[in-house]
């Protein structure tokens, strides 16, 4: 909630001198501190005023003004209206530090700190002392978020309450524009979100009294020529090019647009301050209008950056003051443009933003207007109590399913990232099994014959693969001398064996008994509960009782053995992660990503699937043994050898790319991806997946219950809110998507289902506090009848 502040001059002159007030407090509330003071007899500053707007006004820049009043720019006069400028600045600031002023400064410096928002309303009757140039005070330059408003000591609430509209209604009236060009403000108009704006260009006076009679307009706009008398107590606006009026000529009109819910009127004219003591007398709620004749170009510009801002969210004061400055990339052409636009304010009306305007029409009742702030409290407040109740059921595992179904889609959406070129594999299908069994090679306990086998092995090793991984289980001993000799010796080759799992009741299965216990490897995968594999098991504590006592997993081996050959050691890091060269491979916790209570025991990682088809060259065992091979195909490569067939006893598993059995992955590509997986991770720098923290994706989760919150707060009917919020969701998925392929898992259900919850809900309350002002205000004109009655 931002800051109000108060200045109250009192009965005084430039000869005497001023006694004044200042008082500071929250918006909404009564002031909580009050101080009085004075500021010292100055009676030159009038003098230094009229000088600088002399100056300023022979310069001319097609003003405004009314048309036969203008003049023609005069570039020689610039430089006399910038230094009459920084004299009154001085001499302003310098009156403005006077001794008997200073408790009033030093207690505005205490009070205020330069973050908040302050609203500044400047109350006096001296029209010398509203024409100053108070923007310019060098303390309210402190405070970025400070805009000042000038206001009568005279003010009133009007109370009658206001019905709801769906739109902010807009009255422009477009007068006479002989020599400027108010087009552009149409335009501008014509381009506000959320509003309907009525156009009434150059109108007669009864046409103009009817539509200000005839609707609940929010906003009164002017484009055109306007002026003040000399003393600055009455204004005119030119309606057309031959008639004109005065405020108080439109009277009756304006008051009963002010009772019927006008909030702001906006003169983008020259000389306004004529116009606005005449409205402050009507008791109108708000008014923005230029201290002096205006340059048609700048009022445009004003026109454009005000409207970006106030639309867009921003609050008046905020809106004028930036719209006020960002006029100084004009001031080289336009002196002094950032002196123009003024605020005039009723003390007892608060005013709306641009959503209050459309939503609630009842801002004169402090109870029923929300500020900005308040609003936003509400929604961090909601969106807290979303995310924490999201959190809580994603917990305790009732989001698990969604989340890793949501995993698997987008796991299937990556593009392929083609063949890892440092493996081949060498693949045993249904037509290898029958083709050994014509041959009358026994199988007994294995896919693959004893001749096959050592046939295979001698004519890989004469092309010098760096590893030959042989996916095969084998837990008896070989009958064939030869082969014998060829396990025993083969020093690239890796065999595989099952660990034992006393709670599974899996007995596990003996490795080949040839090959050495350093060059096995165990061939167990980690499946969900839905009996899909996306974690890789890297190395584990076999059972004391484990048929197979290899600590590392068959890929592990394989990788660790390619890497040997340039200098890659595998050792772990003191958290007792596995590390190969600069990666390290950091385990899974019980609660990683959508998972909330996995058996985390062992080394575990995402396994992070390169393709779902082919992970790399392929060649089928007949075809390997019968044909020619090009040795650049094996040599320095990791060679697996597995069962593709889907005959006998087939060997396959469900992958997020499919689960029915004739979409699973056989083991062997498993393997190889969990091969690939290692090296591209050390050599080629490819993410590995992980999971955020979890207070990382609270966090995350949080942040997309506040855009929820957000879009809700713009008062949607239902279909353009689902339309958002569908469309909220779908850049969620995209960007959960983008961060997947980084290696990022990130969560897409419960942020998804935080934002739904949210936006609905928000939009609930919105329209049950809009039904309740409405029943509300329906009620109260009963009473009203009831008590004429």
């Amino acid at each position: 909630m931002g800051k109000l502040v108060v200045i109250k001059f009192g009965e005084g002159s430039f000869e005497q001198g001023f006694a004044l007030t200042l008082q500071i407090g929250e918006e909404h509330e009564r002031a909580a501190t009050e101080i009085t003071g004075r500021l010292p007899s100055f009676p030159e500053m009038p003098l230094y005023y009229s000088h600088w707007q002399s100056s300023y006004r022979q310069i001319g820049n097609r003003y405004r003004l009314h048309a036969d009043q203008m003049q023609v720019t005069n570039v020689s006069m610039v430089q006399d209206c910038e230094n009459a400028s920084h004299i009154l600045r001085a001499r302003f600031n310098t009156w403005l530090r006077a001794e008997e002023f200073r408790p009033l400064r030093e207690k505005w410096l205490e009070r205020l700190s330069s973050t908040e928002e302050v609203r500044v309303i400047l109350q006096t009757e001296n029209s010398q002392l509203q024409l100053l140039p108070w923007h310019l005070w060098d303390l309210l330059e402190r405070y970025p978020k400070a805009e000042i408003a000038l206001s009568s000591p005279s003010y009133d609430r009007i109370q009658k309450p206001r019905p709801s509209n769906q739109l902010v209604n807009i009255l422009a009236i477009v007068g006479n524009s002989k020599g400027i060009d108010t087009q552009a403000d149409q335009a501008l108009l014509q381009q506000c979100s959320n509003a309907e704006v009525s156009f009434l260009v150059e109108p007669q006076r009864k046409e103009l009294t009817d539509h200000l009679w005839g609707k609940n307009w929010d906003i009164l706009f002017f484009a055109g020529h306007s002026s003040s008398n000399k003393n600055g107590e009455t204004g005119r606006i030119y309606l057309n090019r031959t008639d004109s009026l005065t405020i108080g000529e439109l009277k009756y009109a304006l008051k009963k647009a002010i009772e019927n819910g006008l909030q702001l009127a906006i003169f983008n004219s020259c000389d306004g301050l004529g116009l606005a003591r005449e409205l402050a007398d009507l008791q109108i709620p708000q008014m923005i209008v230029m201290r002096e004749p205006v340059p048609d170009q700048v009022a445009k510009e004003f026109l454009k950056y005000f409207l970006e801002g106030f639309a867009g969210g921003e609050s008046l004061y905020q809106a004028v003051r930036q719209a006020r400055e960002r006029l100084q990339g004009l001031e080289d052409r336009f002196p002094c443009a950032t002196w123009l636009p003024m605020i005039c304010q009723n003390p007892a009306q608060i005013p709306p933003t641009w959503d209050e305007l459309r939503s609630t029409k009842s801002e004169d009742i402090p109870n029923l207007a929300l500020s900005t702030r308040r609003r936003f409290k509400r929604t961090l407040l909601s969106s807290l109590a979303v995310t924490f109740l999201v959190c809580g059921v994603r917990l305790v595992g009732l989001l698990e399913n969604p989340e890793i179904q949501a995993f698997d889609l987008m796991m299937r959406s990556r593009p392929a990232e083609g063949l890892d070129p440092r493996l081949l594999i060498i693949t045993i299908d249904d037509d290898d099994l029958a083709i050994q069994r014509q041959n009358n090679e026994s199988l007994i306990g294995a896919s693959i014959s004893e001749k096959s086998l050592n046939k295979l092995l001698v004519k890989l090793n004469k092309y010098q693969p760096r590893a030959i991984g042989l996916d095969v289980y084998r837990d008896f001993q070989a009958k064939e001398p030869d082969l014998i000799t060829r396990l025993q010796q083969t020093q690239n080759l890796v065999g595989v064996c099952k660990g034992s799992d006393s709670s599974g009741n899996i007995k596990g299965i003996k490795p080949p008994p040839e090959i050495p216990p350093e060059n096995l490897g165990f061939s167990d995968f980690i499946h969900d509960r839905d009996g899909v594999i996306r974690r890789h098991l890297l190395f584990m504590n076999q059972e004391t009782t484990s048929l197979c006592s290899a600590p590392y997993s068959f890929s592990l081996q394989l990788a660790s053995l390619y890497l040997r050959s340039s200098g890659i050691q595998l050792k772990f890091t003191p958290e007792g992660n596995l590390q190969l060269g600069k990666t390290i491979f950091p385990n899974l916790k019980p609660r990683s990503g959508g998972y909330q209570n996995i058996d985390a025991n062992g080394g575990q990682i995402l396994l992070n699937y390169r393709s779902s088809k082919e992970i790399a060259e392929q060649v089928k065992l007949t075809q390997f043994l019968s044909s020619p091979i090009n040795p650049n195909a094996i040599k320095d490569r990791i060679v697996l050898i597995g069962v593709v067939a889907k005959g006998d006893s087939p060997d396959t598993w469900p992958t997020p790319y499919g689960i029915p059995l004739d979409e699973q992955m056989p083991g062997v590509l498993v393997q190889a991806q969990m091969v690939s997986q290692i090296l591209g991770a050390v050599q080629d720098g490819r993410p590995l997946l992980r999971a955020w923290s979890w207070w990382a994706e609270v966090a995350w989760i949080w942040g997309w219950s506040l855009i929820g919150g957000v879009l809700a707060w713009r008062r949607l009917s239902l279909p353009w809110l689902a339309l958002a919020i569908g469309i909220t969701s779908s850049v969620l998925y995209v960007v959960c998507f983008g961060l997947l392929i980084s290696g990022a898992w990130v969560p897409f259900i419960p942020s998804a289902l935080s934002l739904v919850v949210m936006g609905g809900l928000m939009s609930i309350y919105n329209n049950s506090k809009t039904e309740a002002r409405v029943v509300n205000g329906e009620s109260g004109r009963i009473t009203n009848a009831q008590s004429k009655i």
